[in-house]
């Protein structure tokens, strides 16, 4: 097995494929890593490669990780691919049985001609395909050729979503994310763990946005209701992680700026934690898990992976959000007062709901998913003949 990402950056849907190439790795499918670019700027950060969390627990699980040595963004034109570039790629596709691109933009490589024909599995991991630039348009062309012979949807949304721009029903197949049941649970030690790092006390009522700097994440409303909800509970603290989401960051600035003025004694209890490693600890630590996305998302492994450490999910209805808050939190309208009201109820809420969040593990397990992967690829790879990658001698 052949995974295709376009890098290696902060961000939900490489964090869950990662996941599932472990996964796979650990049963009986041997699974190797090409990445397009080995250092990508983006959400105001430099991420390379070998920084990157899920390079190092892929490499740390046996699987073999590649690049292809872009850095982006990067002059000249993104589609077009050197001699050699495409003599790596020939070879690294040339062993496989079945490719997996991480959703469907690593297509404008696998696309170009004279590369060895394997059967690729999309993994589509949002719910706006016709906001994806190009992207639409090689995943379609993929299916007319041939190429592409499945494609995983993370959510129901995103199947409505693909199946309305186009692509045929019978290839979309919804495997809803899953996550590691062991790492992500309540854990009192580790909420003390962290309310003390962070100089919180462990009384007080804490929000955790967990996502990269982007515009579909509508930071401005999370910041606007952050501001909302501090003024109103004077003990409250709120977190904020993910690419970007850092003092360094002049975009975030401005918008901590433009809501909350020059009141900043409240931003004092605005924390901003940027890339964290260790999200089982921040989820673990606060009693809301926050989502203010306007569009785009698909099914938000933050809502899983927070809900799963006790914090009660308070999210946007974008996506496949409501169906995952529905018996665990709330959905909120895009209104700042709004979404700190709902926050004060998923706070206090956080007891009663404890036992609805725990029932529901086994809905989102990891070990549940990876199953789920594994008999779609066993059975691309059962139905498909693949050519040999060199001429079989006379």
């Amino acid at each position: 097995m052949l995974s295709v990402y376009e890098g290696f950056f902060s961000g939900g849907a490489r964090i869950l494929h990662s996941e599932v190439v472990r996964g796979l790795q650990e049963g009986d499918q041997h699974h190797r890593v090409l990445s397009i670019h080995g250092e990508v700027h983006r959400e105001a950060t430099r991420q390379r490669m070998e920084d990157d969390a899920c390079y190092r627990s892929l490499t740390a699980a046996g699987v073999g990780v590649t690049s292809l040595g872009r850095v982006f963004p990067a002059s000249g034109d993104q589609a077009t691919f050197t001699g050699p570039e495409l003599a790596d790629t020939a070879r690294a596709t040339a062993d496989a049985d079945v490719i997996l691109s991480l959703k469907e933009q690593p297509l404008r490589l696998l696309n170009q001609a004279g590369l060895p024909r394997r059967p690729v599995v999309v993994c589509l991991h949002r719910s706006d395909p016709e906001n994806q630039g190009p992207a639409l348009g090689e995943l379609k062309a993929a299916i007319a050729d041939g190429t592409v012979v499945a494609c995983v949807c993370c959510a129901e949304s995103t199947r409505v979503a693909y199946e309305a721009a186009g692509i045929p029903a019978d290839l979309l197949h919804v495997i809803p994310n899953g996550v590691d049941l062991v790492r992500f649970r309540p854990d009192p030690a580790r909420r003390l763990a962290l309310r003390t790092a962070l100089d919180v006390p462990a009384a007080a009522p804490v929000v955790v946005f967990a996502a990269r700097y982007d515009a579909m994440k509508n930071v401005p409303l999370f910041l606007r209701a952050a501001r909302v909800w501090l003024e109103r509970k004077p003990g409250a603290h709120v977190l904020m992680c993910g690419a970007g989401m850092t003092a360094a960051n002049p975009g975030l600035d401005a918008d901590i700026e433009a809501a909350f003025g020059d009141d900043r004694r409240l931003a004092d209890r605005l924390h901003l934690l940027g890339v964290r490693h260790d999200m089982e600890h921040v989820y673990a630590g606060a009693d809301v898990v926050a989502l203010t996305s306007s569009w785009g998302e698909a099914a938000p492994l933050c809502l899983v992976e927070g809900m799963m450490c006790g914090a009660v999910p308070v999210a946007t209805d974008v996506g496949d959000s409501a169906a995952i808050v529905a018996g665990h939190g709330f959905v909120t309208p895009p209104d700042p007062e709004a979404v700190a009201q709902a926050w004060t109820e998923a706070a206090a809420a956080r007891a009663a709901l404890a036992p609805a969040l725990a029932s529901s593990r086994e809905r989102f397990s990891r070990t549940r998913m990876i199953a789920a992967y594994a008999a779609l690829i066993d059975g691309v790879h059962t139905r498909t003949r693949i050519p040999p990658a060199l001429p079989e001698p006379h």
